[in-house]
């Protein structure tokens, strides 16, 4: 069974550089919910001052691994 997962990604600046602010808004049954999703909180405070394009659908298959492999952790440090 297919899923849509709905992201909101933006390159956020703050005090530790700069990085991928990614907030992870829902997973729908199909993908014109998520754009109804999209139609919902676009004009929404936060959503409203970004491009539309900082939405994102993901299409996903429900009961199946989709990382196989090892991962490392990035820290940020603090400016000095």
């Amino acid at each position: 069974m297919d899923v849509f997962m709905l992201w909101h990604v933006y390159e956020l600046r703050d005090d530790f550089g700069i990085h991928d602010e990614e907030k992870l808004i829902g997973v729908f049954s199909s993908e014109a919910n998520a754009q109804e999703a999209i139609e919902h909180l676009k004009d929404k405070e936060g959503f409203r001052d970004l491009p539309l394009s900082c939405f994102e659908i993901h299409k996903t298959t429900v009961d199946q691994v989709g990382w196989e492999d090892g991962f490392a952790t990035v820290r940020w440090n603090e400016a000095e």
